[in-house]
């Protein structure tokens, strides 16, 4: 097999996730060609996506029938659905999952996220999840809200892999990676094996500059535009750097913990100004994850540029944020805001998706 842009940024240190999952790229074959073609090695799924498979074709038309036999409720019809789907990608993605020793290999199937402000209900899914897809190399996405930050830690200490999504900001990130560890430790003390429980945080990329560019272009500073994605992303970076590392964490690294590795979320460009493989080519360093659409991984095959670049410009990153700032931009209202409203965008995906359950339900029947 001809060696790839991609195979070669993963040689730099990045696993190159997809960040979608359909009974279509199952069946088709295209997933197992995602994954010897273009390094894929590692599968994301959010209600939007998943809304957007059951709504198009008639994949599901089969299971959907047999189901509505049984289930009234559309929530409950929807994970049996998604469920199939997210077994049987980690069916596929196992052998990845053993070669790479338990780092990726993963699909990821994601709580309700009208249940993100809940850390109760949040924790109580996210073991039902794993229980449903039953499978080591699942991941159960939780959002990495305030009450969320309880139910990961919760999680982990249950040895139970969680990816952390919708995070936007520095403060978070850091508060997230501390619900890891914690997690971890009480996992420890209660004779739990380390070496079989691992995450990732969900870094949200593009969308920083989708709010931080209006705001930008509202205070007369379009020259700041396009650069604070980046910035927030290598400054996360160096926070990962510094919480794994040193003597609580080798502590834990001795008993076989692995560090939570940054995954970078929504890296898709949104700003057709910029280069469409913009948040792929600026975040190439060791040991992240960058989770990326069809058309992206696309473009990044087709012109994609491969340097390691996670790591400079980091004082340029810095001094960024007080630029912002003298311009009157908010940082802290920039995430707080991306992350209400990455929260409500999901809950809003998740009702259509049972709207459009009930919509196919009247459909099969007649």
């Amino acid at each position: 097999m001809a060696r790839s842009r991609l195979h070669e940024l993963s040689e730099h240190g990045v696993s190159v996730w997809m960040d979608s999952l359909s009974r279509e790229l199952l069946e088709t074959g295209e997933l197992v060609r995602l994954v010897e073609e273009d390094a894929v090695v590692g599968v994301t799924s959010n209600p939007t996506i998943f809304d957007k498979a059951l709504s198009t074709g008639s994949w599901y038309d089969e299971q959907l029938r047999d189901a509505l036999t049984r289930l009234d409720d559309p929530k409950e019809i929807f994970l049996e659905l998604a469920v199939a789907d997210v077994a049987d990608a980690c069916d596929l993605l196992r052998p990845v999952w053993e070669r790479t020793g338990g780092v990726d290999g993963y699909v990821s199937i994601e709580v309700d996220p009208e249940l993100a402000y809940d850390r109760d209900e949040t924790y109580e899914e996210a073991i039902r999840l794993h229980l449903l897809v039953d499978r080591p190399n699942a991941y159960v996405k939780i959002p990495g809200t305030e009450p969320g930050l309880g139910a990961i830690e919760d999680c982990i200490a249950r040895g139970r892999s969680i990816n952390v999504t919708l995070i936007f900001s520095l403060e978070r990130h850091r508060e997230v990676a501390e619900a890891y560890v914690r997690g971890l430790e009480r996992l420890l003390e209660s004779g739990g094996d380390l070496a079989s429980v691992i995450s990732v945080a969900s870094f949200f990329v593009s969308r920083v500059d989708t709010e931080a560019d209006r705001r930008l272009e509202q205070a007369g500073r379009p020259a700041l535009r396009g650069k604070l994605a980046v910035a927030n992303a290598k400054l996360a970076y160096q926070q990962y750097l510094e919480i794994f590392a040193g003597p609580r964490w080798e502590a834990l690294a001795a008993q076989g913990a692995r560090p939570q590795r940054c995954l970078w979320a929504s890296t898709s460009t949104k700003n057709p100004e910029y280069r469409d493989v913009l948040y792929v080519e600026e975040l190439v360093g060791p040991d992240v994850v960058n989770t990326m659409p069809a058309e992206t991984i696309s473009a990044f095959q087709d012109h994609g540029v491969v340097a390691d670049t996670l790591t400079e410009g980091v004082d340029e990153a810095r001094a960024l944020l007080d630029e912002l700032a003298a311009a009157g931009v908010d940082y802290d209202d920039v995430v707080a805001t991306l992350e209400r409203e990455g929260v409500e965008k999901f809950a809003e995906s998740f009702r259509a998706l049972r709207q459009g359950i009930d919509a196919k339900r009247a459909v099969l029947a007649a």
